[in-house]
């Protein structure tokens, strides 16, 4: 009942994956529980996800696919809740899906049916949704008492599922690391991860001419490496390569892209019948995109056609597409960004339950938390499995 003050065992703050998953897992344990969010519909991220099919999860979920200052923090709840348990419950619901590269799940249909799923089981297990309700003022625990737009909530259990700050258009802000500061939890920083590297007018200068060519490439930054195709964007470089790495790098780093991942360019170039009398671009331009072709010649700085090159010659050139080097001076920010990096101190949280080491009965789980995957359906399950370790017990 909306209005005055009601009392419920767990209450949720955010509607997305995480929230909702927990929403239900407490459910089912026969707890009153109700799921508070500011947006209008819930699930919007599910919703716009892979496309609009939801890479719901991955085959496999090891330690190494997810970034935290504490990398083992992550092993307790994915072990327990595994990515083939939701699989499991996304075939009792009926939901069709299929597997594509590197272990990705997506829905053969809609997005929408994941949200289907959960907010049907959220209505089975007896939920209560408060849409469109702004949360305010909170206090506790003993109980914990949420000033809201719909009235003022009281719960034995608080879970914090808001996410983070990425795609603010969605309806994202910082409001987890706000209650998480409140009751004196740590934060690790924050920023912008699996999004859009950008560069400064030097590089544009050579890489905007290409905006819309793809390229199946390897970038590294440092000791890690991503092979996935990449974009050439009219601020910078995209694709999921991009986006991988993007939560490697950082300020003043440089970054290597193989244009021609898994090939020899120079054996290729030696190779070509009839073609010495090629402009050295041209020949290029049998191997590679045309634009891309123009990029490696400039880069390797050479001219004349490729009968006039020589064994060095030859070598620059498949150094120029092999080992193209540059440095981005930033990314696209939250405003694109898929998740966020950093949150809730992960020193702060056990590890099994999710519930704060010293406020009893205050939990985080979902991207609030400083665990990111890597591109590929790693934090939709991070998503689930941190949701069911404190829905266990919340």
């Amino acid at each position: 009942m909306r209005g005055g003050m009601t009392r419920y065992d767990v209450a949720i703050i955010g509607a997305g994956a995480a929230g909702m998953f927990a929403a239900v897992e407490a459910g089912r344990r026969g707890r009153r529980v109700i799921v508070v969010d500011h947006a209008a519909r819930p699930g919007e991220k599910i919703r716009i996800s892979g496309g609009g099919r939801c890479n719901f999860t991955n085959r496999e979920a090891p330690a190494d696919r997810f970034l935290s200052q504490n990398t083992r923090f992550a092993l307790s709840a994915l072990r327990r809740f595994t990515p083939q348990d939701f699989v499991e419950r996304v075939g009792r619901a009926g939901i069709a899906w299929h597997e594509k590269t590197l272990g990705q799940l997506f829905c053969d249909g809609s997005a929408k049916q994941i949200v289907a799923m959960l907010t049907e089981d959220m209505r089975a297990t007896g939920c209560e949704l408060w849409l469109s309700t702004t949360v305010g003022r909170i206090s506790g625990p003993g109980p914990f008492r949420i000033e809201t737009s719909g009235g003022v909530i009281e719960a034995t259990s608080l879970i914090v599922a808001t996410g983070g700050k990425s795609i603010p258009k969605m309806g994202a802000t910082g409001l987890g690391y706000q209650i998480a500061q409140q009751f004196g939890l740590r934060l690790t920083p924050t920023r912008p991860a699996l999004v859009a590297l950008t560069f400064g007018p030097q590089d544009l200068a050579r890489t905007a001419p290409l905006a819309g060519v793809a390229v199946e490439a390897r970038v590294t930054c440092g000791k890690i490496g991503f092979d996935e195709g990449m974009l050439f964007t009219h601020r910078g470089l995209s694709g999921p390569s991009i986006l991988q790495i993007s939560s490697y790098w950082r300020e003043g780093d440089m970054i290597t892209v193989d244009l021609a991942r898994g090939r020899d360019i120079a054996a290729e170039l030696r190779s070509l019948t009839g073609a010495g009398k090629l402009a050295i671009r041209n020949a290029l331009a049998r191997l590679l995109p045309e634009r891309v072709a123009a990029l490696v010649a400039e880069g390797a700085s050479v001219s004349g056609t490729l009968g006039d090159q020589s064994k060095a010659s030859l070598a620059r050139i498949a150094d120029a597409a092999h080992r193209w080097q540059l440095r981005p001076v930033g990314t696209e920010g939250y405003r694109t960004a898929e998740v966020t990096l950093g949150g809730v101190d992960t020193d702060d949280l056990d590890a099994r339950t999710l519930q704060a080491r010293n406020v009893p009965g205050l939990y985080f789980v979902g991207e609030v938390v400083d665990v990111t995957g890597w591109l590929g359906g790693y934090n939709f399950q991070w998503a689930w499995s941190s949701a069911w370790a404190a829905g266990q017990v919340a």
